[in-house]
């Protein structure tokens, strides 16, 4: 049987990836505090409006101002989405 060939050219090595120098670290120590003014932006928000019967924060808005605290809490958790 013959025998096969020796490889004269060397293994493929990837050339070093500049992906490593390009990362760029962000500063995002502003997501925290935004989060957390979110979420009690919209919990005072619902129970101002439980306190005072439906006449506080806004009266023209009734119960819709239950759905503007839990938007508030929601953007506080879409706001945590950026959190590393």
């Amino acid at each position: 049987m013959p025998k096969s060939r020796i490889r004269k050219k060397a293994d493929y090595t990837p050339p070093p990836t500049k992906q490593a120098a390009q990362i760029k670290l962000t500063n995002r120590s502003w997501v925290a505090p935004v989060m957390l003014a979110m979420f009690v932006i919209g919990l005072a928000w619902i129970v101002v409006f439980y306190v005072t019967d439906g006449s506080l924060p806004i009266d023209a808005l009734d119960n819709w101002n239950i759905v503007v605290g839990f938007g508030f809490i929601a953007a506080g958790f879409g706001v945590s989405t950026q959190w590393k």
